[in-house]
């Protein structure tokens, strides 16, 4: 108990700009406010282990408005929102009037009058997803201001076509446990490295947030990718001059065996090429079926080109000690397991699999210090008073 006590009085030191303001993106974010979040996000952690509730509201509505499909974050998110004790509901798009037309506007009003939170995931359409998040927030904002809403709802980013801010803090989180402290993470080189997939439309937010994230922290990073699978070159350039700035160093390799040689970490993770999702986004809006099959049927010929782009025992013995730590945002195509070729070897896989889990287990944590941290202005006394409250989670 005393350590959680310190760690709570650490957070008072912690200068940070959270209160009232969207997640969603890391990069417009001081170093302060990331350190706020990871704070808060291990003090949950802690009140959970010592069996403390942190529930922060009697009643409340987070709205969960996931435009593509998902596992880790949806229950994440969930479980963020009743950790703090907020009800979650799903944002249907066939049960609700957008399917009649209703206007991004008036749906963000409509689910708003006594919500505290909407949890936001729009990562198929390259260019919108971001967007559509700033026009939620407009919509908000002009609700709030005219007093049409009682609060104004905060946003958390659960992924979009630019960032995977949840996903990306998680990370970072994993690698402050792993090596002690984020200053620990000065000179590690961690390979940030496209993987073989049998599938063609997986975003481009988990690499672009970890290159954009991880080079704040000093590190040297290696993004490796066939030619031809480039992301978004002004995520790219930021991430260069983070690196920069950060004392680290920022390369980019065409081979995945050259780039891991003598990493401490690697993240092999498929993505599409970011002009074949601006291509797909246009034939999507369109609803043109036939030329997505078309575009599917030429990149997934393409990818087969580099199905040798799997990480597994052999690329490994490249890296540092030949046990560098694997990291994946899940779920990973593993090769004779998920699919019949993939981004990583069954072996390699299971021999990281608990790690990779435990790395995902710090998702509803960040979530929940995402929401915390926007309610309230001052997390190291709101957290004080929960924890002289002391009111059990378990009370039996």
């Amino acid at each position: 108990m005393e350590n959680l006590k310190k760690k709570i009085e650490a957070l008072a030191g912690i200068k940070s700009d959270l209160s009232d303001k969207d997640f969603l993106l890391t990069w417009e974010k001081s170093e302060s406010d990331l350190n706020m979040i990871l704070g808060v996000a291990e003090v949950l952690i802690g009140l959970r282990q010592k069996n403390i509730s942190p529930k922060v509201f009697e009643s409340g509505l987070a709205i969960s408005n996931f435009r593509d499909n998902s596992t880790r974050t949806r229950f994440s998110f969930a479980s963020a929102c009743n950790l703090l004790g907020l009800a979650v509901q799903d944002l249907d798009k066939e049960k609700s009037q957008i399917a009649h037309g209703e206007t991004v506007r008036e749906t963000a009003s409509m689910i708003s009058f006594l919500s505290d939170f909407i949890g936001i995931r729009d990562d198929i359409f390259l260019g919108e997803g971001n967007k559509y998040m700033r026009e939620v927030g407009a919509a908000l904002d002009e609700g709030f201001e005219n007093g049409v809403l009682p609060v104004r709802p905060g946003i958390v980013n659960l992924q979009c076509d630019m960032d995977h801010p949840t996903q990306s803090l998680a990370d970072l989180m994993h690698l402050k446990e792993k090596y002690g402290s984020l200053e620990a993470l000065q000179g590690k080189k961690i390979v940030m490295s496209w993987a073989y997939s049998p599938s063609y439309g997986k975003p481009l937010s988990v690499p672009q947030g970890i290159i954009a994230l991880l080079s704040r922290f000093g590190m040297n990073i290696e993004l490796a990718y066939p030619e031809g699978y480039e992301l978004l070159p002004g995520i790219v350039s930021l991430a260069g001059k983070n690196s920069i700035e950060s004392g680290g160093s920022f390369t980019i390799s065409n081979s995945m065996e050259e780039s891991m040689k003598d990493a401490d970490i690697v993240y092999p993770k498929s993505w599409a090429p970011f002009h074949i999702m601006q291509l797909r986004t246009q034939l999507l809006k369109d609803g043109d079926k036939s030329g997505l099959k078309d575009l599917e049927e030429l990149c997934l010929s393409n990818n087969a080109k580099f199905t040798d782009w799997e990480y597994n025992e052999r690329i490994m013995r490249h890296t540092k000690n030949g046990n560098a730590l694997y990291m994946h945002c899940l779920p990973a195509d593993i090769s004779g397991v998920s699919c019949k070729k993939g981004e990583v070897s069954s072996s390699t896989f299971e021999k990281y699999r608990l790690i990779t889990y435990r790395e995902a287990g710090f998702k509803p944590y960040i979530i929940a210090a995402m929401m915390f941290t926007n309610k309230f202005a001052n997390p190291s006394e709101t957290l004080r008073k929960i924890m002289e409250r002391d009111r059990r989670r378990i009370i039996f």
